[in-house]
């Protein structure tokens, strides 16, 4: 039985009660000997409904009107309802021995001795509130299982095989449904592919070549071409064997490797165990617009911001360590730098994060992150890493002062100006200004500089 609760829904005010956060439950989950899997029975049928709002949601079945007594399905407010109910239920245990999304339950133990006491003190919590559960549904004592979507065990976070034999079955794409179909699997697995967006970008663009209307036939085109093939196959190939994402343990340092392409970003949280590294989650983004004509340096920082909103809940409980060759942490510490770049060092600076250089990558699965930028229309390495100053001094009987303007060749840019207190010949101006810009040059740790300078 279906019952349209549109108008009901419309004239009722959105009860703002916080969903738990995905990320943060499943990471809880894992990492523990013990697990139990737990299904509410019936859902929202397990909540009273207010015996005054009984009559909103009647409805007429042949000659009669019936009224629901506990809460159905399809009322705005009623998902909302039910994770406040959980958490009254259950606010001895949630964080502790207990995670709940919904009507989804995982009773979790450190110690497999201690899962017995963990279930107990959970039945005891159903039993006084009423609450029953789906025995089908159920799993007790397992060292892991499927919660949200993910597999959960003691090593850390696996991807569901489900997920994995969806993609792995699948025929190359005849039409542009089944691209989007394809993309759309991904999407449900990112956190799990290195640089994601880039083994895609064969996808995206016969999307976007889709989305342009042949004038003649006014129909979408559609090229399934070598590329995509090639991509297709290294996506299965990579899938056949993903990655474990391990789990961060509180207060522990995360370090940060980064992956610029000319139309992505991409980047790996990873946790160090003894001498080896392990990846704790993946995200990679498309370049949109203005975005792709960034400088390096103004890419790196955008994949930092771009990670940090999203992950916000390691990036407030952990040291951030970023690895990367690029001098940001000093460029994001002056005031100078270009607008974007304040407006982001501002959205930064509640994080604790430091910046270093690259190190060696030691683990199998970081492979992709072993060079930093993957640019098709850079130069060598060496020539990158080559800053052009521009210095420049003047005086006159008003006053003196320098100016210095510092770019590399990968757009970025810093200009510079001081005036002078004291007098100064032109020869002064000319030198002041040019050890303000081998200051600022050093500053960034640039190593190969050329000088420009009309005197």
């Amino acid at each position: 039985m279906c019952i349209d609760y549109t108008n009901l829904n419309q004239a009722c005010p959105k009860d703002c009660y916080p969903m738990p956060n995905i990320d943060k439950l499943v990471k809880a989950a894992s990492g523990n000997e013990r697990l139990s899997l737990l299904d509410a029975y019936s859902g929202y049928h397990q909540v009273p409904m207010a015996p005054e709002d009984e009559e909103k949601a009647s409805f007429y079945a042949g000659d009669e009107i019936y009224c629901y007594v506990m809460m159905p399905f399809g009322l705005k407010n009623a998902g909302a309802t039910y994770e406040k109910m959980v958490t009254i239920v259950f606010r001895a245990q949630i964080s502790w021995n207990l995670e709940v999304y919904v009507d989804d339950i995982v009773v979790k133990s450190l110690k497999a001795e201690d899962h017995l006491t963990d279930l107990e003190e959970t039945f005891n919590n159903l039993r006084k509130n009423r609450m029953r559960l789906n025995p089908a549904k159920c799993i007790f004592g397992v060292e892991f299982g499927k919660f949200l979507g993910f597999m959960v065990s003691r090593r850390g976070i696996e991807v569901n095989p489900e997920k994995i034999k969806a993609v792995a079955e699948m025929e190359p794409p005849k039409s542009m449904k089944d691209v989007q179909r394809l993309t759309g699997r991904v999407a449900a697995l990112h956190r799990f592919i290195s640089k994601s967006v880039d083994k895609c970008l064969p996808f995206f663009k016969i999307m976007r070549l889709a989305a342009q209307k042949d004038e003649s036939s006014k129909e979408k085109k559609f090229e399934w071409n070598s590329e995509c093939q090639a991509a297709f196959d290294e996506l299965k190939s990579y899938l056949s064997s993903p990655p474990l994402l391990t789990k961060a343990n509180d207060g522990e340092i995360l370090y940060l490797y980064l992956g610029i392409s000319d139309e992505a970003i991409s980047s790996v949280l990873v946790r160090e165990e003894g001498k080896q590294q392990k990846p704790v989650y993946y995200t990679s983004s498309v370049l949109h617009g203005a975005e792709i004509r960034y400088s390096i340096a103004e890419k790196v920082a955008l994949a930092i911001v771009t990670l940090a909103r999203k992950l916000r809940l390691y990036f407030q409980s952990h040291q951030i360590i970023v690895l990367t060759d690029q001098p940001l942490g000093q460029i994001l510490q002056k005031p100078e730098c270009l607008g974007r770049l304040i407006k982001w060092a501002v959205e930064l600076g509640e994080f604790e994060i430091t910046f270093q250089q690259r190190s060696a990558i030691r683990a199998h699965a970081l492979v992709d992150f072993i060079v930093e930028c993957t640019s098709a229309h850079s130069g060598s390495q060496s020539e990158l890493d080559s800053w052009i100053l521009y210095v420049d001094g003047a005086s006159s009987n008003k006053g003196s002062g320098v100016g210095a303007i510092l770019l590399s060749l990968d757009g970025y840019r810093s200009e510079h100006t001081l005036k002078f207190n004291f007098d100064a010949t032109n020869n002064m101006a000319e030198y002041e200004a040019l050890l303000l810009g081998l200051q600022l040059a050093t500053e960034l740790k640039v190593a190969v500089i050329q000088i420009y300078s009309d005197s």
